[in-house]
């Protein structure tokens, strides 16, 4: 065995221990101008406004995760319906063979629909505009559903900037009280205020970054989701009128 290498091992083990134990050390001293410092020293303004900026952050996410399942569904819904409806051998039965709760069950029905009550008032429409007026309604309203909370994210990723630079203005406010009330700008009068104010800035971009990257991610998955209803209202609105013309 080389007993020259088993000093320099052991020294190279205590200097990474000695090493990891400072680090450690620096870990658990508390900062005073942290986040927790904010909570903790902040007035109801600052609290206020952290508050708010949490919870549109947590609006925005909320809004990124269900409307992204969402058209997860449409999409998946849309291959179903490219797999079974056409191969039916009526619209009723393609309709019937789509989920109860898929969108292009809900735009067959409604075709259906102004394809069969074609009476009274309704008669004096020519039956293929009818028929596009009924089926164009369905989409209209698809459309409106997957669109519903992209507003949110439009607005959070608008507005959060200025609602952290809200805080910003008001933490420095703070540090020229403090600076006024003391009679001299020492770093620990103006330390404490100018970094809460910092947070507030980061935390506000924080916030309104992802709205505005998932706000544009949504409105293209939304995209292609809409090609694949208005691609299956058009065909629909085809066999519609092919089947009344038989």
């Amino acid at each position: 065995m080389n007993t020259h290498k088993f000093p320099r091992t052991a020294l190279a083990f205590l200097t990474f221990c000695v090493a990891a134990s400072a680090w450690a050390g620096e870990e658990v001293i508390d900062n005073p101008y942290g986040l927790s410092a904010l909570w903790a020293q902040g007035d109801i303004v600052a609290k206020g406004t952290l508050m708010i900026l949490v919870l549109m952050s947590m609006g925005s996410w909320y809004v990124i995760i269900t409307k992204l399942l969402e058209q997860s569904r449409v999409l998946r819904l849309a291959k179903a319906a490219q797999d079974s409806f056409w191969s039916a051998g009526s619209v009723r039965q393609g309709a019937d063979s789509l989920e109860a709760q898929s969108p292009f069950r809900y735009i067959a029905e409604k075709g259906l629909e102004g394809a069969t009550k074609h009476d009274g008032l309704l008669g004096a429409v020519d039956f293929n505009t009818w028929v596009t007026m009924s089926i164009q309604r369905a989409i209209a309203q698809v459309q409106s559903r997957l669109q519903d909370g992209l507003a949110v994210l439009a607005t959070v990723g608008s507005t959060a900037p200025f609602v952290g630079l809200f805080g910003t203005v008001w933490g420095i406010y703070n540090a020229l009280v403090k600076i006024g009330m003391s009679g001299q700008a020492s770093i620990d009068k103006v330390a404490g205020p100018v970094g809460e104010s910092l947070i507030m800035t980061a935390i506000g971009l924080a916030v309104a970054v992802p709205a505005v990257l998932g706000y544009n991610w949504l409105v293209r998955r939304n995209k292609s989701a809409m090609e694949e209803v208005n691609a299956f209202g058009a065909d629909l609105h085809a066999v519609l009128l092919g089947s009344a013309k038989k």
